[in-house]
């Protein structure tokens, strides 16, 4: 078996491949992955080339095949890359949940308008403030630790001698149960409360490098680069697109000492603000500020590292950065001793009361940049749709900033969620601890109203569909014109189909999410600033019905925030115990990590720069050893996969290839929300490179979707829709009710082996491809069954 690995690997014995037609075809799955054996449909499967994580497959007895061509004139080999390991491995892969903002934040930045070579300025200028959304969020994220550990645990639970009593844990921290111990100084409590938020930018730091090795690493096929024209070619072809390694790098370690310096800033601005008070001491003042002053030059240094310019896609990036920005986080590291040290010093007379100065004028601060950070991008992407204006694109080239509004809105209501919690918990009774700041409670109110406008939405799409569904009733009929009919069949396949077509709802309903969540989340800022209570106490002299529902909203919101934390917590606990809930988490992220980390270092790795390179690999050494035709075939997500090592490839290997995509979402999703990079100028510029390329669908299919090449490409990708199910009622090849397959099992109709045959045929060369059958031949065909 190793003799015939080895001979697959490097191609030896199959000398006589061009003559004889040997043809391979590579398999790619899709979201949440299966196994080698169910994509080739047989039991015994050895590994070709690949580890534990990702690896391709081929059959026992197809191991060899490459020096036995004769065996294989009439049907290709199949080889099954397996990826799903990237997404769903290990139980440590649940922990990526609490990066979910993160991610999200980083989608907005590769869903930019497309621009076709042009404004590149602006194009650099909508990069630059996702980037900095992206940074803020994780400002916020360390700032709620700090809210949580500094504020509520350290200077509010332990300086109140009822909260610290209760918790005897706390009470070595407390002034009154420990007796005035060392430790009970409130500047000594904030130090060592730090180690809380300092330990999870660690951790956060550690995730990033550990993924960063086993995934960004990885150096993909080295070519030159095409050069760009007219037609918008994408940027998926450039040869240092899926290599982020050093990008990646800078953003960590301008992160990482975004969240040191927060830290730093927590602990140093509380003392120094004790010390400029009356009869503070002159000597630790100045310290204060020297502190404060060093804090605010290294936080220059982190924007100019996130400001500058981001990735280089045209070539393979193998320098490293300056000393400067490799040692950033070391710097803020130190500033955070210095700062612990220098809260630490005795100061007579400095009690902790009230909340920690600072957190409510943090949290706002930091609402009101979000909230500017996207407008400001708003207007930049509307300017670039100008551009060259998308029909197709999601939003009309707001589906950036509407995502950017999500992530950080997701980040804020689990950083107040986190801090209500801790909160509740800490104060048992209810009336010994003032709580976190109020802009929390009122972004926890604002969710109850944004619930009621979702409900409401889903309840119109609801009617949406059940009204396309009547209109679908006549569609299946005439899609099954001899069959007798059958109401509930054909009511089963229509709603089918109707609910499919929710799917190309989804900008809309992002749009009303995000929309909203903007003006709940200014109503909630100013509701914060300008009273400085919560909404209950603020309405309860005004009409009753306002006052009840203040109160409604108010309890109602901290509620849901409490269950979602609960659901969060306990989701991913069963995820690391249960492998099918890590598999559903794996699914998340297919969909979610396809894009490098572009915008935020901390997002989870994308996937895509270990499997591209490795699908590029494959085809490109396999046809070089072999002369052979390749059909790579991707299934759902395996297909946008596919696309994107395809244009990897260099043009005298493109030749040799053949894409085959079924249930693809290449142009539905991804052509609507990525426009830049699968917008129409993209996919048009993708089948001049890939001339053998088919699609197949099915209008059951929820995700997958026509390719729509705008004018008239020839030859054709789609394919007219496939018939799900294959058989209407029962006849003698399916004398079983025949299921809805919708999105899965595409092999089994037989217009899968049909095409993949029409394009082996057209890569043989001198020898013509089959005429496609028409329309009235393929539904006499299916009639005949």
């Amino acid at each position: 078996m190793e003799r015939a690995q080895k001979s697959v690997s490097t191609g030896s014995g199959a000398g006589g491949s061009e003559g004889s037609g040997t043809a391979l075809e590579l398999l790619v799955h899709g979201v949440g992955g299966t196994t080698p054996q169910q994509m080739l449909n047989d039991p015994s499967t050895v590994r070709i080339t690949g580890d534990d994580t990702a690896a391709v497959y081929r059959r026992v007895e197809d191991a060899d095949a490459e020096s036995r061509p004769q065996d294989y004139r009439d049907r290709p080999v199949q080889e099954a890359y397996v990826w799903c390991n990237l997404t769903s491995g290990d139980s440590a892969r649940a922990l990526w949940l609490l990066l979910l903002p993160f991610m999200v934040v980083n989608l907005a930045h590769w869903m930019r308008p497309d621009t076709r070579g042009h404004r590149r300025r602006t194009v650099r200028l909508y990069g630059l403030l996702v980037r900095l959304a992206g940074l803020t969020l994780t400002v916020l994220l360390v700032a709620a630790a700090c809210e949580v550990a500094l504020d509520l645990a350290a200077w509010q639970c332990a300086g109140t001698r009822a909260c610290a009593e209760q918790h005897s844990w706390l009470g070595f921290l407390s002034p009154d149960v420990s007796h005035h111990g060392w430790w009970s100084r409130p500047g000594r409590r904030l130090a060592l409360a730090a180690v809380v938020p300092t330990a999870l930018t660690g951790l956060l730091w550690y995730l990033s490098r550990r993924t960063w090795s086993a995934y960004e690493s990885v150096q993909p096929m080295s070519h030159r680069a095409e050069p760009d024209d007219s037609t918008g070619r994408t940027g998926l072809g450039s040869p240092g697109f899926w290599y982020g390694r050093r990008l990646v790098a800078r953003l960590r370690a301008a992160h990482t000492a975004a969240g040191l310096l927060t830290v730093a800033a927590a602990v140093a601005s509380t003392a120094a603000r004790h010390d400029r008070g009356p009869g503070g001491p002159g000597t630790l003042d100045t310290l204060g500020w020297l502190l404060l002053a060093a804090i605010a030059a290294t936080a220059a240094v982190v924007l100019w590292v996130v400001c500058s310019r981001g990735r280089s896609e045209n070539r393979l990036d193998h320098e490293r950065d300056k000393h400067l920005v490799r040692r950033l986080p070391l710097s803020a590291l130190l500033l955070v001793l210095l700062a612990a040290l220098y809260a630490g010093w005795e100061r007579p007379g400095w009690d902790s009361t009230g909340r920690l100065l600072g957190g409510g004028t943090t949290f706002g601060g930091l609402a009101l940049l979000q909230g500017a950070l996207v407008i400001g991008l708003a207007v930049v992407a509307h300017l670039l749709h100008r551009t060259h204006p998308d029909a197709r694109a999601a939003m009309r080239g707001l589906a950036g900033p509407a995502v950017a509004t999500l992530g950080c809105a997701l980040g804020g209501v689990m950083s107040g969620g986190v801090a209500q919690r801790v909160s509740d918990w800490l104060d048992g009774t209810g009336t010994s601890l003032v709580g976190p700041p109020v802009l929390l409670t009122w972004q926890a109110s604002a969710i109850p109203v944004l619930l009621v406008v979702l409900i409401g939405f889903c309840g119109w799409l609801g009617r949406r569909a059940w009204l396309l569904r009547r209109t679908q009733l006549g569609e299946v009929q005439l899609d099954y014109p001899s069959e007798p009919t059958d109401a509930a069949r054909t009511s089963k396949i229509a709603t089918t189909r109707a609910l499919a077509t929710l799917t190309d709802r989804a900008p809309l309903l992002i749009a009303v999410v995000a929309g909203t969540t903007l003006l709940l989340g200014a109503g909630a800022l100013a509701g914060a600033m300008t009273t400085d209570e919560a909404p209950a106490r603020t309405a309860q002299h005004a009409y009753a019905f306002v006052h009840g529902a203040a109160q409604t909203a108010q309890a109602l919101g901290s509620w849901l925030i409490g269950l979602g934390f609960i659901l969060f917590v306990t989701w991913g606990r069963r995820a690391y115990k249960d492998a099918s809930a890590r598999r559903t988490i794996g699914i998340l992220w297919d969909v979610g990590t396809f894009w490098p980390r572009a915008a935020h270092p901390f997002a989870p790795p994308c996937y895509a720069e270990r499997a591209v390179p490795d699908l590029t690999w494959r085809m490109a050494t396999w046809t070089r050893a072999t002369g052979g035709r390749l059909v790579i075939s991707g299934h759902s997500q395996g297909s946008v996969l596919a696309a994107a090592a395809a244009w990897q490839l260099k043009p005298s290997e493109r030749r040799r290839v053949a894409l085959l995509t079924y249930g693809s979402p290449i142009e539905r999703l991804y052509g609507r929300w990525f426009p830049a990079h699968f917008g129409p100028a993209a996919l048009t510029s993708l089948h001049r490179d890939i001339d053998c390329w088919r699609n197949l669908y099915r209008l059951t299919d929820p995700i997958g979707g026509p390719v729509r090449l705008p004018g008239g490409h020839e030859p054709e990708v789609d394919r007219k829709p496939l018939k799900d199910p294959l058989a209407y009622g029962r006849t003698p090849q399916h004398p079983l009710p025949a299921p809805i397959l919708g999105h899965s099992d595409y092999q089994a109709d037989p217009a899968f082996a049909e095409e993949r045959e029409r394009l082996l045929a057209r890569l043989r060369p001198g020898v013509p491809a089959p005429r496609p059958k028409t329309e009235t031949q393929e539904d006499a065909g299916r009639s005949s069954t």
